[in-house]
C-alpha cells in the first residue's frame, strides 16, 4: 500500500519505520529535514510538503502535536486537501480534541476525503517495537479496510465508534493514566514518610488489586529518579487540556482530571515539562519534604 506519513517526531518516526518494515511504500514529510532523511535511508520517499504527500498516495496519516497542527496539515497552505484526489482517506493518529476531529472531518468531506481518528497509547517504547494500542473512530468499513495496515504499528487496534470516538477513548486513557501515576506517587511518598521502604511496598502491592500497567511502568522510574521521557509532562498537559475542554462541552464532571492538570502546571512552572510524566512524584516530594529515591 502507498501511504503518506506527516509528522516524524518521537512517536511518528518509529511508527513510519514500522510501516516500511511491513512492506508499505511511504511518502513522508516533516518540518525537520533530519527526520525525513532518516526515513529516506530506510526506504521511504521524501515530499516537500503535505500537498505533495497527498498527491501521490491513497491514504495519508498524520502524527502531529495537537489540533492546530492537524488542521494546518490538512487545510492550511500546501495542505493535504490541495493535493488530494477524491477518495483519499485521511487517518489522524495525533491526540486531539474529539470535537475538532469531527469539525475537520466535516470540512474535508466537501473535497471527497474521508477521515478516521486513530490516536495511540504506549509512548515511544511501544512505538519503536510496534505494540501501540490504537483507538479508532470513523466508518466501520474504513476501519476494516485499514486494520492490517494499522496493525503494522500496533499490538491492538480497536474500533470505538463514529468519527471523534477514537480521541474520546484516548482522552479517557490519559485521564486514567495521570490519576494512576498520582495515586502511585502519593502511596509511595506515604510509605517513605511512614518509615517503610517504598520499593518493598511497591513489590508487596503490585501483584494485588492495586497493581497496574501504569504502576509497573512508572514506579521503578520514580524509585530510581529516572525521568527520561517516554511521555513528556508538556504532552500530558495538552491531553488533559483537551480532555477538560471536551468534558466541559458536554457537562461531564472531571474533578480529578482538573486537579492533575494543576499538579502538572506546577511541574511546568518548576521547569520540568520536558521530563517524563512519572515526575508527578516530584510534586509530592516537594509538598511532603522527602524523596523516595535512595
Amino acid at each position: 500500500m502507498k501511504i503518506g506519513f506527516i509528522g516524524l517526531g518521537i512517536m511518528g518516526r518509529p511508527m513510519a519505520k514500522n510501516l516500511v518494515k511491513a512492506g508499505h511504500q511511504l511518502v513522508v514529510f516533516d518540518s525537520h529535514k533530519e527526520a525525513i532523511e532518516d526515513l529516506v535511508s530506510c526506504g521511504a520517499a521524501a515530499a516537500a510538503n503535505a500537498k505533495e504527500v497527498a498527491s501521490q498516495v491513497e491514504v495519508v496519516i498524520t502524527m502531529v502535536q495537537n489540533s492546530p497542527q492537524v488542521r494546518r496539515a490538512v487545510l492550511g497552505e500546501n495542505g493535504i486537501v490541495e493535493g488530494a484526489k477524491a477518495g483519499l482517506v485521511f487517518i489522524d493518529m495525533s491526540s486531539i480534541d474529539p470535537m475538532e476531529s469531527k469539525a475537520i472531518g466535516a470540512e474535508i468531506a466537501r473535497y471527497g476525503i474521508e477521515m478516521m481518528d486513530c490516536p495511540v497509547s504506549g509512548g515511544e517504547p511501544k512505538a519503536v517495537d510496534g505494540t501501540l494500542s490504537v483507538m479508532c473512530g470513523g466508518k466501520k468499513e474504513l476501519f476494516e479496510k485499514y486494520y492490517d495496515m494499522l496493525m503494522a504499528m500496533a499490538g491492538s487496534v480497536v474500533y470505538v465508534g463514529e468519527l471523534g470516538s477514537g480521541n474520546v477513548a484516548k482522552l479517557a486513557n490519559q485521564m486514567v493514566v495521570a490519576i494512576n501515576i498520582a495515586a502511585v506517587s502519593e502511596a509511595l511518598i506515604f510509605a517513605k514518610k511512614a518509615g517503610t521502604d517504598p520499593k518493598l511496598v511497591y513489590q508487596a502491592i503490585r501483584g494485588g488489586l492495586a497493581g497496574s500497567t501504569v504502576m509497573d511502568a512508572k514506579a521503578p522510574m520514580m524509585l530510581k529518579g529516572d525521568y527520561k521521557p517516554g511521555f513528556r509532562i508538556e504532552l500530558h498537559i495538552k491531553d488533559l487540556s483537551n480532555a477538560l475542554n471536551a468534558a466541559h462541552a458536554i457537562s461531564s464532571p472531571a474533578p480529578l482530571t482538573a486537579q492533575l492538570m494543576e499538579v502538572m502546571q506546577f511541574l511546568k512552572a518548576e521547569g520540568l515539562e520536558k521530563e517524563d510524566h512519572s515526575s508527578i512524584v516530584k510534586y509530592y516530594e516537594k509538598i511532603a519534604g522527602t524523596s523516595i529515591v535512595k
